[in-house]
Order: structure tokens, then sequence, then C-alpha cells
């Protein structure tokens, strides 16, 4: 095994595909984060590390089923005049499924749907995990897929998936509080699912739109909501110190 990194090409194919596998795995963390939010806090890192434990087992899985994963693409129907194999079917059902998930959120986040939340009214931690698994195939075989394109030795890929799956764990409960702290955070984490859903969807009709463009208009998104939430809490600040002054005057 040793020596399928003994290449320098093995090494930054290595590193290359980590970081790959993380920026691909961001996805997959803000999903459970808006999905662990529903439930009692004492019981969301453990749900985290179910999840994410679930998605590094489906990896590893179908990184060694390799040839499986690449009967997947012999088409088995067509629709609407586009033929649709068995990985265009999972990233379809997926897609659907994360738009559908993602619309729902938003709009009883905004309409406020049902009211606040009462107390100890939380979601069925089987639920929830059901629902992170059904994600976690989706973004699996396309982390999966993406690994095979870019490496050839299985131990370099199988590395990469490791590594980044631990960094996700390590930093998922951070990233799960600071969404769930901020409610105009979760509202632009939904609207990101809500356009890798669109993005499933089309990859699923063979529509292939690169990725770049769209982590960069992510990243740009996130940026300016940052800038935001800067000067929204300078302005409550200044706020209060107006109004302590003014009641020193007065």
């Amino acid at each position: 095994m040793l020596e399928a990194f003994g290449s320098t090409d093995a090494l930054v194919g290595l590193l290359t595909l980590t970081a790959l596998e993380i920026v691909l795995g961001i996805d997959n963390v803000v999903f459970i984060a808006i999905l662990t939010d529903r439930l009692p806090p004492e019981r969301r890192r453990l749900a985290y590390r179910v999840g994410l434990g679930a998605a590094l087992v489906m990896r590893l899985a179908l990184l060694l089923t390799i040839s499986w994963v690449m009967r997947l693409t012999a088409p088995l129907f067509a629709l609407l005049g586009h033929e649709i194999s068995g990985r265009d079917l999972i990233l379809l059902v997926g897609g659907i499924f994360l738009i559908g998930k993602a619309a729902h959120e938003i709009y009883a986040k905004v309409e406020g749907v049902g009211g606040p939340r009462r107390a100890g009214a939380y979601a069925s931690f089987g639920l929830t995990i059901l629902q992170i698994m059904a994600l976690d195939i989706v973004f699996s075989l396309d982390s999966v897929i993406t690994a095979v394109g870019m490496v050839r030795q299985v131990e370099v890929m199988v590395v990469a998936v490791i590594v980044a799956v631990i960094v996700m764990i390590a930093f998922a409960p951070r990233i799960g509080d600071f969404v769930t702290r901020n409610p105009s955070m979760k509202i632009l984490a939904l609207s990101f699912l809500l356009l890798i859903g669109v993005l499933l969807v089309a990859e699923g009709f063979d529509q292939h739109i690169d990725k770049g463009y769209v982590y960069f208009a992510m990243g740009f998104a996130l940026a300016v909501e940052l800038v935001n939430m800067r000067y929204r809490k300078k302005q409550a600040a200044s706020g209060e110190h107006g109004s302590a002054a003014q009641g020193v005057s007065s």
C-alpha cells in the first residue's frame, strides 16, 4: 500500500483530492447542520458523528466497488429525450429531494409556519438520521466519481476520503452552531442547498455546469452576508450606546 504514495504525482494527487473532497463535503455538512438544528441540543453532536460516519462508510464502500459504480453510467431508459443511467437517477432523486427540503425549510423559516418551536418539541432522531443518510448516498456518489476521475490508485482515494471526513467531523459542530445562531445565515445555507439541488438535477440530465462558478457564487454570497452581519452588529452596538447616552443626558 505504501508504494502507492512513493511518487510525487501520488502525493500531489492526494493533497489535491483531499482539498476537493473537503470542499464537496461542505454541502453535506450544511445539510446536516440544518437537520440537526431540529434535534435536542444534547443529541446534535451525536447526529453529526453518525451522519458523517455514515458518509465515510458509504464513500469507502463505493470506492471498493468502483467497477459497479462505473456500470451505473450505462443508460437504463430515456426521459424527455435524455438517456438516464443509474447514476443520473440517483442524482435526479437526490436533487429533487434537496430542492423540496430546502424550499420547505425556507418557507417555514420566512413565513413562521407553525410558530416558535415549543419547549421540548423536537424532531425524531431516527428520522433525522434517515434523511441525512439518504442525501449521504447522493453526495458520496458524486464524491467517489470525482475521486475516480482525478487519481488512479484506490489507496490514494481511500486516504483522501478518510482525511476529508475527519476534517468535516472536527469542524461540523462549529459550522452548525454558527448557522443556528444566525438566522440570516441559515436562510443563506438553505439557499445554497437549493442551488446544489438544482445542480444535481441538471447533472442528472447530463447538463454539466462548471462547479467552480457555483462555488464562487456561494463564496461571494457568504462574504457579503458576513459583511452584513458585521454591519448589523455595529449598528446594534451604536444604537445601544446612543440609547445609553440619551438616558444619561435626560
